[in-house]
């Protein structure tokens, strides 16, 4: 909502129930429909993921924990700029993670 006098943004007054300008301080009612408040903690929703969903490049690489011969990798700047990346490696079989240096 934004102010017919001077055009900037109005914000919710949740005291008087009132749209105030940001701007000049000019009012308006609410209206029908908008809701004021803040949501409590059991309110709010949040999704639970169950699975682990595979977004990262895939390897044929073999765990040394359990043999399987696929991992998920990345690449990450462990050291110094002047020396090269690590590559790390996670299981996809059994989630264990190792470190390549090169």
């Amino acid at each position: 909502m934004f102010c017919p006098r001077c055009k900037r943004l109005m914000r919710p007054d949740r005291g008087a129930h009132v749209w105030r300008c940001s701007g000049c301080g000019h009012t308006m009612p609410l209206g029908r429909g908008v809701e004021v408040g803040r949501s409590t903690p059991a309110e709010r929703k949040v999704d639970v993921v169950e699975t682990r969903t595979a977004t990262l490049p895939k390897a044929e690489e073999t765990c040394p924990k359990c043999g399987h011969g696929e991992a998920y990798w990345v690449l990450r700047q462990t050291r110094g700029a002047d020396e090269p990346e690590t590559r790390i490696f996670e299981c996809t079989k059994c989630g264990h993670k190792w470190r390549e240096y090169q």
